[in-house]
């Protein structure tokens, strides 16, 4: 009876120990770890999947993305990390900065450790791949990255997502233009052969030397005055002047009634009778019938538009008479003009605030004489509008040595 007890407890404890073995159970949960890695591997792979489709954008339906609430989004912002629409706007100007934020559902808390380990095993590349936490997207390395916090306001990012984050840059759309086979085209000499307009043409070298009429380009005065060359022979009693940019001979004879003492003379810049006491007395000169703007720069067979005034509202037009060149100077009496200034200049007071004008480059300055005596400042801070705007300098105050309102200001 002993033997046969004792035999049942043997059989018993052999059992207990056969089942309770520790080899058996680091087998068991050597599976439990291995499962655990290759699903998260798995949603580590089918986000970077998804991420990538969007770039190209292409759509990646897989299974996995309904399954892990994968979503991708596209988000553009300014300079100033201000959340716009990517669409460019009216000036054909791309957002500062483009961004494809991918993220899944939630992971549990006790795989953190876990995905991070599939991170920098497969990942440990990309700094921006990671699980989400306080704020930052930390990757497999350990590394830490900041999302924009205008970024977090606008989408749903909670912690313990795994998220993909990347920055790129919006391509040009790239346009392509059928060009006509024209080799048998032979343009003559002062012309070049371009394409213009869906079709080849032989145009002028540098239209801006081109004179109308009967005049020439005078290289020393930057116009088009007479051509005495072209000036007519004209009959008796008649006088040779330019009319329209051509060559006419006007009759002198008027119907002009003097008084006495004084005869009637043409005066040839205005082409009107004057009663004058002395007609061999020297003819004052009308200068400036023809102002002289800026050079006109282009490409070659490019149609360039030369407006008949280049001032603003907010601008007046000052014509040097020794050179007749014509420059726009700022008119500090429009200030009160809604189109130099959208509010109340009353609104711009104060110790701190003052007026500026937005100068558009350092060639305009040199024309204006009254901010000679200052440095003006043509950095991004300063607006190159050309209109009268408000700087406030705040608790910095206004440096009263370096302005000159309401010109110029500058803060200290």
């Amino acid at each position: 009876m002993n033997i046969f007890i004792m035999i049942l407890i043997a059989l018993f404890m052999g059992t207990y120990y056969l089942i309770s073995s520790p080899s058996l159970r680091i087998r068991e949960q050597e599976i439990d770890y291995a499962i655990t890695r290759a699903d998260l591997r798995a949603i580590a792979e089918c986000t970077l999947a998804a991420h990538n489709a969007t770039i190209n954008g292409m759509d990646f339906d897989d299974v996995c993305v309904s399954q892990n609430k994968i979503e991708s989004h596209v988000v553009c912002m300014t300079a100033k990390n201000a959340i716009v629409s990517c669409e460019s706007d009216q000036r054909n100007k791309k957002p500062e900065y483009t961004y494809i934020l991918t993220t899944t559902s939630p992971i549990p808390d006790a795989t953190y450790n876990d995905m991070m380990e599939v991170l920098e095993q497969n990942y440990a590349d990309v700094g921006t791949f990671g699980v989400f936490i306080d704020n930052q997207i930390i990757s497999g390395g350990g590394t830490k990255r900041n999302i924009p916090n205008a970024m977090l306001k606008e989408l749903p990012v909670t912690n313990g997502q795994l998220v993909y984050l990347t920055q790129y840059s919006v391509p040009d759309t790239e346009t392509d233009y059928e060009t006509v086979d024209a080799d048998d085209m032979i343009c003559p000499a002062g012309t070049a052969k371009v394409y213009r307009f869906s079709r080849w043409q032989c145009v002028n070298v540098n239209t801006k030397t081109n004179c109308a009429g009967d005049m020439i380009w005078d290289a020393g005065s930057s116009e088009c005055i007479p051509d005495e060359s072209r000036k007519p022979l004209c009959a008796a009693q008649q006088t040779a002047v330019i009319v329209d940019d051509v060559w006419e001979c006007i009759n002198p004879f008027s119907e002009k009634t003097c008084p006495n003492n004084m005869v009637a003379r043409l005066n040839y810049n205005t082409l009107e009778w004057e009663c004058v006491s002395d007609p061999n007395a020297i003819q004052a000169a009308k200068k400036c019938d023809h102002m002289v703007g800026g050079v006109i720069y282009g490409k070659q067979g490019a149609t360039l538009r030369i407006p008949t005034s280049s001032c603003t509202d907010c601008e007046t037009q000052y014509i040097d008479p020794n050179t007749c060149r014509a420059t726009c100077l700022p008119d500090k009496s429009k200030l009160n003009d809604l189109r130099c200034y959208p509010e109340n200049a009353r609104t711009c007071d104060g110790s701190s605030r003052g007026f500026y004008f937005g100068f558009p480059d350092a060639t305009y300055i040199a024309n204006v004489s009254v901010v000679r005596s200052v440095s003006v400042p043509l950095d991004a801070e300063h607006s190159k509008n050309r209109k009268f705007n408000c700087m406030d300098c705040g608790a910095r105050g206004i440096n009263k040595a370096k302005s000159l309102p309401p010109y110029v200001i500058v803060c200290n």
